[in-house]
């Protein structure tokens, strides 16, 4: 039997990324009617194909978070230049650096190896160069913020100095640099961090240089994962940051409202993420 909700859900959310694509040029350029500064800077890592994503994005945060001290959008290297003109034009708080400016020069050759390879290891290299000067978010670009997003400022504000992470839905690790049992529990989605202090990855860099076959897909995510525990992290309220696919099979988004921070619309559910954004 066709499940009609669902593919009217998948048809919705193309037909509406279609148009903001083709509006994006004037869309940039809207005001965000928004003055608060915040004490955050954050950073993304993105590419010519999630333009559209990345646009919303920034604009979502601005509106539902405030204005960061910088918005920095890494380019894995195929943004063109007209694609970094128009993030620029988005607020002047976002800045766009090309990835082989951004990271570390002094990275592990097991992440360059990694980063040459496959893009999660371009991911990999840009979380580990990335410079925490008081509170610094990393956020996936297909993340929507919505008006609980005001959460963020009081943990910015917040005299903790534990770092947050985003708790997944689901157990996707590769189990090949997870040496005990206990290290699959309480799985973390690399997509949103919220950064107090840097963090030390080599407890778990050395379980990336010891693996003896290709780095994959999850070995990044991994790698967060055995990273952020090693530092007694704290996990964000599951039911305010949202990283659930449980309605991937209706019509509705069972989870965006008015009192989330954000959704991380995989790509299960991430039809659903232009059934949130203003065309």
């Amino acid at each position: 039997m066709v499940n009609i909700g669902y593919h009217a859900a998948r048809l919705q959310g193309k037909i509406n990324r279609n148009l903001y694509q083709s509006k994006i040029a004037k869309t940039v350029k809207r005001d965000i009617k928004i003055t608060q500064q915040v004490p955050l800077t954050v950073y993304a890592l993105s590419c010519e194909r999630d333009l559209p994503e990345q646009v919303a994005s920034i604009r979502s945060f601005i509106t539902h978070v405030g204005i960061p001290h910088k918005f920095t959008v890494i380019s894995d290297g195929s943004y063109t230049d007209l694609s970094c003109q128009l993030l620029r034009r988005i607020h002047p708080c976002v800045e766009v650096i090309p990835i082989n400016e951004f990271i570390k020069p002094d990275l592990p050759q097991c992440v360059c190896d990694y980063a040459q390879i496959h893009p999660m290891g371009k991911k990999l290299s840009a979380l580990m160069s990335i410079p925490i000067h008081g509170t610094t978010i990393y956020t996936d670009s297909d993340i929507l913020f919505f008006p609980g997003g005001s959460d963020l400022v009081e943990l910015a504000n917040s005299d903790s100095p534990v770092c947050h992470y985003l708790p997944d839905c689901a157990n996707s690790l590769d189990g090949r640099i997870l040496y005990e049992e206990t290290e699959k529990l309480n799985p973390i989605n690399a997509g949103f961090i919220l950064f107090k202090h840097e963090l030390d990855w080599s407890f778990a860099i050395k379980r990336l240089a010891n693996l003896s076959a290709t780095p994959s897909y999850f070995t990044e995510q991994t790698i967060v994962h055995l990273t952020i525990h090693n530092h007694d992290s704290i996990p964000l309220c599951s039911e305010k940051y949202v990283m659930n696919v449980m309605d991937q099979f209706i019509y509705r988004d069972n989870f965006a409202s008015k009192t989330i921070a954000l959704r991380h619309y995989v790509s299960d559910v991430r039809h659903k993420f232009w059934m949130n954004v203003a065309i």
